[in-house]
């Protein structure tokens, strides 16, 4: 199932809290929104053909749902799962379901200069990359390397 940035999109996921962005610990996350990452997805998605297709929710079964539907309709996924990254095995085992498509976890923090509950995330185990501590430039970053590895016929 490879599918090409000019075919289908890259679903961008965000979780839980991240529609406070750029209101909600601003010394940690920087005051950046999440329409501001909406833009910069979409942005560095077009200069590779392709597009964004951004969401955030704050509830974990809407994230599979989407994630579910990523399977079908879109080139990659970009998701930065918030404090589910620490609690989450259900969202693990949904992207596990998706056989071939590229994955990058990205957090807008360094999780390692962070409490120390967060320094595991169980979706790491199935990210093909994982950028953090990038501030919101990392989602540009995560964007990038879907496109590379779909470039390469990675996954």
């Amino acid at each position: 199932m490879t599918r090409t940035l000019a075919s289908a999109p890259i679903m961008v996921l965000n979780g839980p809290n991240l529609n406070l962005l750029g209101q909600r610990q601003p010394e940690i996350y920087g005051s950046e929104t999440l329409a501001d990452v909406a833009a910069l997805c979409s942005a560095t998605a077009a200069r590779h053909g392709g597009t964004a297709d951004c969401r955030q929710s704050n509830h974990e079964g809407q994230l599979i749902d989407w994630i579910h539907e990523a399977r079908e309709h879109h080139a990659g996924i970009v998701i930065n799962p918030g404090a589910y990254s620490h609690t989450s095995v259900a969202i693990l085992d949904a992207l596990n379901a998706c056989d071939g498509l590229p994955v990058v976890e990205v957090h807008i923090s360094n999780i390692h200069r962070r409490e120390a509950f967060r320094h595991h995330s169980h979706v790491s185990a199935r990210a093909d990359a994982v950028i953090a501590g990038c501030g919101v430039q990392g989602y540009a970053f995560a964007v990038e390397r879907i496109a590379a590895l779909l470039e390469a016929g990675a996954r």
